[in-house]
């Protein structure tokens, strides 16, 4: 998948020429814009789902641990919930008892040793959460599988890499000025 003055898949500069390189940052502008696009209507349609199921952004996170964790057969206990979500077991402790009372998770003894406390989610948010991502995941799927597999192997490198480029960037600490200054 290369177009006119990107690079292709072994990261070589494409079309060379005449405004090659004003070419190139309006196709590198589209790319970065076309993400940009996809990340908003992604995230306006998680929203729509956390909306539809009266669900806060942790409560959805919690949910897909634990509907992950439950699809492995791997129940998560409160202290790897937290560790999941990178919050205090205090906080853990509220989210599962929110959770717990709006029918979405529930805690169970564990079967293997019986001191344990596992959170599991409830068939009912299993079955909400299929029905509100699934179509989500159809269309995906869909669109995905219309590509060649030379494009599928080029947007996957690109979007790993990029997935990379965002994880390992560091922000500045930035201290804020003393008032009256």
């Amino acid at each position: 998948m290369t177009s006119p003055d990107c690079s292709n898949s072994s990261g070589t500069r494409t079309g060379a020429g005449p405004g090659a390189d004003s070419d190139r940052a309006d196709h590198l502008a589209d790319l970065v814009e076309a993400v940009r696009r996809y990340r908003n209507a992604e995230r306006f349609m998680r929203g729509q789902s956390r909306d539809s199921m009266h669900l806060g952004r942790t409560d959805m996170a919690a949910l897909r641990l634990m509907l992950r964790a439950g699809q492995a057969g791997r129940p998560l206990s409160a202290a790897a919930l937290a560790r999941g979500l990178g919050i205090s077991s205090a906080a853990t402790t509220v989210l599962i008892d929110r959770l717990e009372k709006s029918g979405h998770a529930e805690r169970r003894r564990s079967t293997t040793d019986g001191r344990a406390i596992e959170i599991w989610p409830t068939a009912a948010s299993d079955e909400e959460v299929r029905s509100t991502m699934g179509v989500m995941h159809e269309r995906m799927m869909a669109v995905a599988a219309a590509l060649p597999s030379e494009d599928c192997t080029t947007v996957n490198g690109f979007l790993g890499r990029l997935g990379q480029a965002m994880s390992a960037l560091e922000l500045p600490h930035v201290t804020p000025a003393p008032p009256g200054t």
